[in-house]
């Protein structure tokens, strides 16, 4: 079986060459590697600054297979010794892959970080795919961006007794991150198979989980693939378990990196001026858990919490433990108000957080709350971050809004021409980032503004 991995480059800003890097490959060094089943080989058939190619090679020892199968059992079919499996790229090649490119398969490259991070264009090339019916790898692999080439392989007629497997040459052209595209391979190859070579177990469940994880959650073929690579039904069963259990939990999960990223953002917000103090003001504090992050740094002097709940101010003190810890209360003042309303306490501040505050103001309200905001308030920098409406049919179509107490949720295009506006009447520039998942069509969970007063001034 073989795979050809090529990278293409315009040459100008990296070279192609730079996939040995990401491989943790060198191109002028072919390596051969021993598996358990037969032996790799690693080459790079072509290496230019416009066009890289990375050769897998796997043959398949039929014999070492069948010993392996001799040791397990007390009569040994013929099978081991004649079948499709050397020649049909699957779980094989899987184990092949994982083994020959596992650094990269992490996303980790020590001499390229920001090409490991990046989608680039890449193209995979499997002479030999066996697939379970015509079409099977279009749709599997489509939906992940790919343009696909799917070529039937004839079969002699004299055996039908081949006719319940299909043979397909297979080219995957796509704009991707090198770790997501072997993570692709990697699960979708013996799914799209429906056999395995090796024991199928728990640890199966968790492998599926682990590289499928950001993408087959979403994917529409997800319940075919995970029969495809599980095969047995308690495993499918597990591994519905464990996504029930994560969707559960996605809110919270999401809640928590919205906050870690937003602090994130803050931090550096504070350090690029130079200044050994900043103060900040969260606005929409809730119960103090941005405010539980800022106190971790302690360039963040003061820290102002505002929330129109005299019932989550209350919370936001005990979490923060004012009354008993006072070097925290002497960087924390909690206040009660509201952002329709002017408020001079409120002003004179480097960075401010609105952080899911917008959607729950009425429509009608959200012209005024935006000039106290960028006009009357006016810190240095801020940070708005709100839902993305488009991304609610991840939940289906019948999900609604996020939450009951929403007024309103906009797409990308919307939140985009709100900060335009924003741009357009007061003195501040704006960038616009995701947060949390994104899906390829409906894009992030999350949507974020950062803001810069222009001149960088604190009024």
């Amino acid at each position: 079986m073989l795979l050809r991995l090529t990278l293409h480059s315009s040459g100008a800003e990296w070279s192609a060459t730079d996939l040995g890097f990401l491989l943790h490959k060198h191109p002028d060094h072919p390596l051969t590697r021993t598996l358990s089943f037969g032996e790799t080989q690693i080459f790079f058939p072509e290496a230019t600054l416009t066009r890289c190619t990375a050769a897998l090679l796997l043959e398949v020892d039929p014999v070492a297979l069948s010993r392996q199968v001799e040791k397990s059992a007390t009569s040994v079919p013929l099978e081991p010794y004649v079948n499709d499996r050397p020649y049909a790229s699957g779980s094989f090649m899987a184990v092949a892959l994982k083994d020959a490119f596992g650094t990269a398969m992490t996303g980790r490259s020590k001499e390229r970080p920001e090409l490991a991070a990046q989608a680039l264009d890449f193209e995979a090339e499997l002479p030999v795919v066996a697939v379970r019916r015509a079409g099977q790898a279009r749709d599997w692999f489509g939906p992940l961006g790919y343009e696909v080439s799917e070529t039937a392989i004839a079969l002699d007629p004299d055996y039908p007794e081949w006719d319940d497997v299909s043979y397909v040459a297979l080219t995957l052209r796509g704009t991707v991150r090198l770790q997501d595209l072997l993570a692709h391979l990697y699960v979708l190859l013996p799914a799209l198979d429906g056999r395995k070579h090796y024991f199928m177990g728990d640890t199966e469940v968790d492998k599926l989980g682990r590289y499928g994880a950001g993408w087959l959650e979403q994917h529409p073929e997800r319940e075919a693939i995970v029969r495809g690579y599980l095969r047995f039904a308690p495993l499918v069963g597990q591994m519905r378990e464990q996504w029930q259990a994560g969707e559960e939990s996605r809110p919270e999960r999401a809640h928590v990196a919205r906050l870690d990223a937003v602090a994130e953002w803050l931090l550096k917000l504070a350090t690029e001026t130079g200044q050994e103090q900043a103060n900040v003001l969260d606005l929409g504090c809730g119960e103090g858990e941005l405010l539980w992050r800022l106190l971790r740094h302690s360039i963040f002097r003061p820290i102002v919490g505002m929330d129109l709940s005299a019932q989550s101010l209350r919370r936001a003190a005990d979490r923060l433990h004012l009354r008993e810890r006072p070097e925290v209360a002497a960087r924390v003042n909690l206040l009660q108000g509201s952002l329709t309303y002017p408020d001079s306490r409120l002003q004179g501040f480097d960075l401010a957080a609105l952080v899911e505050v917008i959607e729950h103001l009425e429509p009608h309200r959200l012209p005024a709350v935006t000039a106290q905001i960028f006009g009357h308030i006016s810190p240095r920098a801020i940070i708005v971050t709100t839902p993305n409406a488009e991304y609610n049919q991840v939940f289906g179509e019948e999900a609604g809004m996020r939450h009951h107490d929403h007024r309103f949720e906009w797409s990308r295009a919307e939140f985009a021409e709100w900060v335009s506006s924003v741009e357009t009447d007061f003195s501040y520039r704006a960038e616009i980032g995701d947060l949390g998942e994104t899906h390829p069509d409906y894009g992030p969970m999350t949507q974020l503004a950062v803001f810069r007063r222009a001149g960088g001034e604190t009024k």
